[in-house]
């Protein structure tokens, strides 16, 4: 298996094709859509990018998965469906907590789907599935978003989503509605620092500290021995401590109101009104 990354330099997300260059079966995790907040625009340069990867090796895009619903970015899932309808959308259940939790604050009607249904496949902790020779099992490691999964592809490679950063950074934080530092702890000391020390970690952000160049793949052992804010060592009380303590300080992402009233919708942009144009909806606090 070969995985290829696209970083998406404004948000600081990164992009993954897991791919079997045999076979040509592949998966694509957390796709970008491109968005400029201050005229509220879409633009296709990550999802043009990234279809033109798969384009060129030929790659049969089996399923587009989404390690939790985004906060600092839209989804470019809706575009790929559109241009592989044969590739399936998938994220944990959970989604349906979020998709109700999210529907309260922007007080949306029921036209906004609290099922999960706007998604292909709901995943289960512990399911195992197949993209044709590539193998995905499926860890919840809840704590940022309660919809939080790692993909454990092929037990060699493990994406990660926000769970866990690259050694440097830490971790995601959990200060968003249904987040818990507590349950972030359990996901990584029990689950992601319970696989082998050499399957490879790649994180679904890199914001580069220090100025550093990208960085994304790390392991599971340079982890657990190296990871500023929660090494192997570390206690439950120490990191909550910390993690909430740090989550205080922190602002809102730039983008959370529109990403997540669309990510939660599996990208699918809110209905057009009658003058053709679609809205997001902003809360005024």
């Amino acid at each position: 298996m070969k995985v290829q990354h696209f970083f998406d330099e404004p948000t600081f997300t990164l992009t993954f094709v897991a791919y079997d260059p045999d076979t040509k079966d592949a998966v694509i995790i957390d796709p970008v859509l491109n968005y400029e907040p201050w005229g509220s625009t879409l633009s296709h340069e990550s999802f043009e990018e990234l279809v033109g990867f798969v384009e060129k090796h030929g790659l049969n895009v089996h399923y587009i998965l989404e390690t939790h619903a985004h906060a600092d970015h839209l989804t470019s899932a809706q575009l790929l469906k559109e241009k592989y309808p044969q590739a399936k959308t998938a994220i944990h259940e959970n989604i349906k907590l979020v998709q109700e939790t999210f529907k309260g604050l922007f007080n949306f009607d029921d036209e906004f789907d609290t099922e999960g249904k706007v998604f292909d496949k709901l995943l289960k902790d512990g399911e195992v599935f197949n993209a044709g020779s590539i193998k995905i099992e499926v860890i919840h490691t809840p704590g940022h978003t309660p919809a939080c999964v790692t993909y454990l592809i092929n037990d060699k490679a493990a994406f990660t989503g926000d769970a866990i950063f690259m050694p440097d950074y830490g971790t995601g934080r959990c200060d968003f509605p249904k987040g818990s530092a507590k349950d972030l702890y359990h996901s990584i000391h029990e689950k992601i620092y319970k696989l082998n020390d050499d399957i490879e970690i790649y994180v679904g952000h890199d914001y580069q500290p220090g100025g550093r160049k990208l960085e994304f793949k790390t392991t599971v052992g340079e982890e657990k021995n190296n990871n500023i804010q929660i090494k192997e060592v570390t206690t439950e009380k120490d990191f909550v401590s910390f993690r909430e303590e740090r989550d205080k300080t922190l602002m809102a992402p730039k983008l959370l109101l529109a990403s997540i009233q669309v990510n939660a919708q599996n990208g699918q942009l809110p209905p057009k009104e009658d003058n053709g144009m679609s809205y997001l909806k902003y809360p005024i606090r």
